[in-house]
């Protein structure tokens, strides 16, 4: 069974790159009028891109670009999910939680949240639940999901939202610590000004609160902060994946292998590196597989790699979700 349980529809910002890497998206899926860089090519480009803008991520148009790339790949399901801060109705669980004073980071944090925070979760969850039918009568089960950023402390915003809308998995992630979104490539001159042993500690810190909290299906990226290639030598993180997996396991949570920071990332690894995923096999942690795509041409991306490893680390079976229960299937 392939399956890509943590797929994108739309991030944000908007700067003139996100208009071209969404023309570059359109283009892989679509002809153009036109020989190609002549003008009539680059109207007919634009006039797409003016419906793309206008209808929004949350369309069938879009949508069935994703569902077209998942039948190339003989993808089963396909997870769809949202990025909590995207949503206006949470914009305060952020302001509350995030850096956003009147110093160098907090000034693009907050110019960052405003531009990222446009849309309502209403609209994602009802957009998703009715195209379920139109996936399943191609023989893809299209699943309903949620990123939600875990802050210490809050379970009492989180739970709620979990409770109130009918996911078929939520996914817990860490993308901040002490304020600072260290996944932000604006930022990332700030590794070269923190200790790094405190900092991976501090990440891992989070992450174990968020696996004890039970509010998630899957921890995603469990160990993202090395997006841009900043870390300890890997035998001072093996006491925390040994950590982490033992509370995967007795929380009975899942994890994903996560080929993102691989593909779009300097870094150029997947998520969990290759010894921190044998300490999960070892601890016996449900897995299953994520391209964490944004755009409908990197769905299934290096899918095949990360089963690959999956096998070479010892894992026969992956998980899959629907309706928030867990399910086993084979690893192919």
């Amino acid at each position: 069974m392939y399956v890509d349980y943590h797929v994108h529809l739309e991030e944000g910002p908007y700067p003139l790159r996100w208009w071209t890497r969404t023309a570059e998206a359109l283009l892989s899926f679509r002809q153009t009028a036109g020989q190609k860089h002549a003008l009539e090519w680059m109207e007919d480009l634009s006039d797409q891109m003016n419906r793309r803008i206008k209808q929004g991520a949350y369309s069938r148009v879009w949508l069935d670009l994703y569902r077209k790339r998942a039948k190339e790949l003989g993808l089963s399901h396909v997870g769809i999910v949202d990025h909590l801060y995207r949503f206006k109705e949470f914009k305060p669980y952020f302001e509350a939680n995030i850096n956003l004073g009147d110093d160098e980071l907090g000034r693009m944090q907050k110019l960052w949240l405003d531009q990222v925070c446009c849309t309502s979760i209403d609209a994602f969850v009802s957009f998703i639940q009715e195209q379920k039918p139109i996936w399943e009568s191609d023989g893809i089960d299209l699943r309903l999901g949620i990123e939600a950023d875990y802050f210490s402390g809050g379970e009492a915003v989180l739970a709620p939202l979990i409770r109130q809308y009918p996911w078929d998995h939520v996914i817990g992630s860490v993308h901040f610590v002490g304020g600072w979104g260290f996944d932000n490539p604006d930022t990332q001159s700030r590794f070269a000004e923190t200790d790094l042993r405190l900092l991976y500690r501090d990440v891992f810190q989070t992450v174990e609160e968020a696996i004890s909290s039970g509010l998630f299906d899957i921890i995603a990226h469990l160990d993202n902060l090395k997006v841009f290639g900043h870390r300890p030598e890997e035998e001072q993180l093996l006491p925390y994946y040994q950590r982490i997996a033992q509370l995967l396991r007795q929380h009975d949570t899942a994890t994903e292998i996560n080929t993102g920071l691989f593909y779009r990332y300097p870094v150029k690894e997947m998520c969990p590196s290759p010894s921190f995923l044998r300490v999960l096999r070892e601890q016996g942690v449900p897995i299953t597989t994520s391209s964490d795509a944004h755009f409908p041409d990197h769905l299934g991306s290096f899918l095949p790699e990360a089963r690959k490893a999956l096998k070479a680390a010892g894992y026969t079976e992956i998980v899959t979700f629907e309706k928030r229960v867990r399910r086993e299937a084979a690893l192919q």
